[in-house]
Order: C-alpha cells, then structure tokens, then sequence
C-alpha cells in the first residue's frame, strides 16, 4: 500500500478512485501521568512515554485506514492526513488521532 500527502501518484495513472477511508485510535493519560511528565519538562528531557503512546495510536490509526482501503481493493491512499485533537477528561486528557485520506487504484 502506498502512502502519500500528496494528491498525485506521480508516473501512476488513477484508475479508479474509492473514496475517503480513516482509521481512528484513542489514547488517554493520567492526572499521575501528567504530574510526572510535568516535572520531566522542569527538570529537562523529553517526556517520551507519552511519545510512544503517541506513535501508537498513529500506528493504529494508520493500519487501520489501510485495512480499510484493503478492503475497498485499492493500492494506494492520496491526500494522507494525520491529525490530534484532545477530547479532555475528568482526571486527564483524551487525545483522538486520525489519519484520513482518499484510497484509489492506480496502475
């Protein structure tokens, strides 16, 4: 499956375009969480758990959309975009990370 932002494959002709496929994933932190990445960022660091969790709610989200697409019989998704919002909570934040794109067929 090929990946792109773009929204051209280039030296590839579209032969059919299947629409829009997303793929979602939800990760949720802690006030605990938050207290001792707050005290990282103090006292220097990166605060890199939350990185990891980051990249695999992205990873989800991106296999997802490609099952999806899969599913569909396309090759390739164009115009891939990623984006983070956070949804809050009562004793942390929720963050929602989506990738949406449009799947197609190309030769």
């Amino acid at each position: 499956m090929i990946l792109t932002s773009s929204n051209t494959l280039e030296n590839k002709e579209v032969i059919e375009y299947m629409g829009l496929v997303t793929g979602e994933a939800l990760i949720g932190s802690n006030i605990y969480k938050d207290l001792f990445s707050g005290v990282r960022d103090v006292v220097g660091g990166r605060t890199t758990r939350y990185e990891e969790e980051i990249q695999k709610a992205r990873d989800i989200s991106l296999n997802s959309m490609i099952e999806k697409a899969e599913n569909l019989g396309a090759n390739a998704i164009i115009g891939l975009k990623i984006s983070y919002d956070n949804l809050g909570g009562t004793m942390g934040n929720t963050i929602l990370v989506t990738a949406y794109g449009t799947a197609i067929k190309f030769e």
